[in-house]
């Protein structure tokens, strides 16, 4: 269990302001969250899958694309061989 104190120095060191008045509320929630962080640490990790895990993805293939010209053919202005857009700043 986090008492409010130790709730206020985790606050404190994360630069997080938390108001006195919900303060109770935050440290039930901080200590319900950490109570699901201890049961998730009782879960025994299934080993057997390891095993039948396998590369999903499938190979490279070279497949024809457009040439820079029919790449360009829709943009609205082009200089030397690239789509022009607006200066950002």
């Amino acid at each position: 269990m986090v008492s409010e104190e130790e709730v206020e120095s985790i606050a404190k060191l994360a630069d997080i302001t938390i108001e006195k008045e919900k303060l109770a509320g935050f440290t039930s929630r901080f200590n319900d969250i950490l109570e699901y962080f201890d049961i998730l640490d009782q879960v025994a990790p299934d080993e057997t899958t390891k095993d039948d895990l396998y590369n999903v993805l499938r190979e490279d293939e070279v497949m024809p694309s457009l040439t820079q010209e029919e790449a360009l053919v829709n943009s609205g202005e082009t200089e030397e061989g690239y789509i022009k857009s607006p200066k950002v700043m």
